[in-house]
């Protein structure tokens, strides 16, 4: 008899039903701390470029964003009474995203203070990794950029001493909005423009973005989809104004698009899970950055197109949700 239940439990066992929600697809080796590897490998050009062209302003601003956010993580997840754990590198991945949409000379407090709020509100209120609507860093940039105006603005990147002039004075797209004057393409492609410190340089945002979707960590989708809105876009109000393509390269290589596209709009939790749904998205999101740059008093709209769109995705998810087979 003992041996009759011992061979039945085996059976059960081995024809077990696992209950859960979409996706139903096991890949044991795409985990968490795989996925936050991938992003960090893929930051690493950007990193560089970065720290070539800021030196200490982005050593700086690397290391207080992303100690805070660990520490953020920490502490809010222990208030919660629960075990901290910090072996994901999804708290590493926030800071050094939230660090390179920063300017280099913002304070060290409002580092601090941005990484308290990607965390705390942006992330671990909502229930922690996997939970969160919005893009944590986004979270915590929108709020240190509408608190402390003034340190996040156009002379933010401007106070920058010991720089050479390209990297210390007005950022591409602020030259172009405000004063009219443009920027030389290849030097907006390869870098050597002002800016946040991670979206200077088009070219290695594109190497560590393209590593990322061929890794199938990033979704190839909504990059695409925000690309290729952005391109039209710009290149119809380009064709009309008569600017010889430079209006369109600007708004292509210029400011944080590649960065934003990649990186911050492809966070697998905040963005939706169908193939259409993406589409939908990138499109979405290419559209407000558009509007935002070309009729808002900002110059830059990426945060704020990408947190506005995390908030449509629940609606996206449910307009794309695949019927099951058989129903109209």
């Amino acid at each position: 008899m003992s041996d009759t239940i011992k061979q039945s439990e085996d059976i059960l066992k081995e024809a077990a039903i696992h209950v859960a929600p979409s996706p139903h697809i096991l890949n044991t080796a795409n985990t968490t701390q795989r996925m936050m590897k991938d992003v960090l490998i893929g930051l690493l050009p950007i990193i560089c470029m970065s720290v070539w062209l800021f030196r200490a302003y982005a050593v700086k601003q690397l290391i207080i964003c992303t100690l805070a956010c660990l520490i953020s993580e920490f502490l809010f997840v222990r208030m919660r009474g629960r075990s901290a754990s910090l072996g994901d590198c999804s708290a590493v991945v926030t800071g050094i995203i939230l660090a390179l949409s920063l300017p280099g000379s913002a304070p060290w407090f409002v580092g601090v203070i941005a990484s308290m709020i990607a965390m705390g509100i942006g992330k671990i209120i909502f229930g922690g990794l996997g939970m969160n609507i919005f893009n944590p860093a986004m979270v915590g940039r929108a709020f240190v950029m509408i608190a402390f105006a003034q340190l996040m603005g156009a002379s933010a990147y401007e106070n920058m001493t010991g720089l050479a002039d390209a990297v210390s004075g007005a950022t591409p797209l602020s030259a172009l909005k405000f004063s009219g004057s443009a920027i030389k393409i290849s030097e907006l492609f390869w870098g050597v423009t002002n800016g946040s410190l991670g979206e200077t340089s088009a070219f290695a945002c594109l190497v560590g973005g393209l590593f990322i979707v061929l890794r199938k960590t990033a979704s190839w989708q909504i990059p695409l989809s925000i690309i290729l809105t952005v391109t039209g876009i710009a290149g119809i109000t380009d064709i009309a104004g008569s600017h010889s393509g430079e209006f369109l390269f600007h708004h292509l290589f210029g400011g944080a698009l590649m960065f934003g596209a990649f990186f911050i709009a492809t966070d697998p939790v905040t963005s939706p899970l169908t193939a259409k749904g993406k589409w939908y998205f990138g499109f979405g999101t290419g559209v407000l950055i558009m509007v935002i740059r070309l009729f808002s008093g900002y110059p830059e709209g990426v945060m704020f197109a990408i947190l506005l769109m995390n908030a449509v995705t629940p609606l996206i998810n449910r307009w794309t949700t695949p019927l099951p087979m058989g129903e109209a």
